[in-house]
């Protein structure tokens, strides 16, 4: 070949490598694990509006729900690994799902690379308002005179708030059944219609319509009582152990994803939710609002997992 032309036809192939490159670094999707109208959605959305801003970029949320965010997970791994995929995902994705699933089709610490922490909330048990009972002793108190069995919703199985049910039943004596949904809009949407008594899930699930009264969160866990809901009691308060480590909010990439794209989203990501107004609608949710790098996200998850993987075991709970 013509050396001109060899040269000319290894500078366009160059060229089209790197405008390839470029045209997946300017869009941007957020996979959910949940479908719309839940919690984890709403925060996407917040964060896809100002980070479309800070990147230049178009950003988009795709939602995937489903086992729990276990398809979200899958489709993470399966993304091409150049910056145009992130997942947007709490402790139960991330956390809890590899250790409750024999193959959840992804390994978090080989698949994944973390890019940014933002938020730590706290999960809640919550009562439907067709509910007689208003706080949490008196709900137990009626469950027991119902004859101690009762159904409870949560927004996956085999998750945090499947375990606090198991807690909460074995410390009271009580017979509590988890009823699963696939996510939090579903449940919410039983819970409105007074079709269970009551759910177990993170405060951003409840908030809005806690503050609205059309359900009453009772407890929630940790150690703290929560800014957004300073006259609901936690789990230490009313003696259930266990839950003192609180869950996080982050945002992972596939593995092999250059260390640069993934900078430029995690410096994205701190500014962003360094904006007073973002700040002001996450915390208004229930959230604590905090940035942690990549590597500490990484070390949050890692810590995070061997607590449950003891609580896990403890509870008999068997993979599946």
């Amino acid at each position: 070949m013509n050396p001109i032309l060899s040269r000319r036809a290894a500078i366009a192939a160059t060229l089209a490598l790197a405008a390839g490159f470029a045209h997946a670094q300017s869009n941007v999707r957020i996979l959910v694990g949940f479908p719309p109208g839940g919690g984890t959605d709403a925060i996407a959305r917040i964060l896809a509006e100002k980070l479309h801003t800070e990147l230049g970029t178009s950003v988009v949320v795709e939602n995937k729900p489903g086992a729990g965010g276990q398809l979200a997970g899958q489709a993470l791994k399966a993304a091409p690994a150049d910056g145009s995929t992130v997942f947007l995902s709490h402790d139960h994705s991330v956390s809890i799902l590899p250790l409750t699933m024999k193959n959840p089709g992804f390994d978090p610490a080989k698949d994944f690379v973390p890019v940014a922490g933002f938020a730590t909330f706290v999960n809640a048990v919550a009562l439907s308002g067709g509910t007689p009972a208003r706080d949490f002793k008196s709900w137990i108190d009626s469950v027991k005179a119902a004859g101690g069995k009762s159904t409870v919703g949560i927004p996956a199985p085999a998750s945090t708030p499947q375990f606090a049910v198991q807690v909460i039943g074995k410390q009271y004596g009580l017979d509590l059944v988890a009823a699963p949904y696939r996510g939090s809009a579903p449940m919410m949407g039983d819970m409105l219609g007074n079709q269970i008594p009551a759910g177990v899930g993170s405060v951003p699930d409840f908030i809005e319509n806690h503050k609205a009264g059309k359900l009453r969160v009772v407890a929630v866990m940790g150690t703290q009582r929560q800014a957004a809901l300073p006259e609901v009691p936690t789990f230490s308060e009313l003696g259930i152990k266990g839950f003192e480590d609180v869950p996080y909010y982050g945002l992972f990439a596939p593995a092999g994803t250059p260390a640069a794209a993934v900078d430029k989203l995690g410096a994205a990501v701190r500014k962003v939710i360094a904006l007073p107004d973002v700040r002001e609608k996450l915390s208004a949710m229930g959230l604590t609002v905090g940035h942690m790098s990549g590597a500490e996200l990484g070390k949050r998850e890692a810590a995070y997992r061997e607590v449950w993987a003891r609580i896990i075991k403890d509870s008999g709970y068997q993979p599946q």
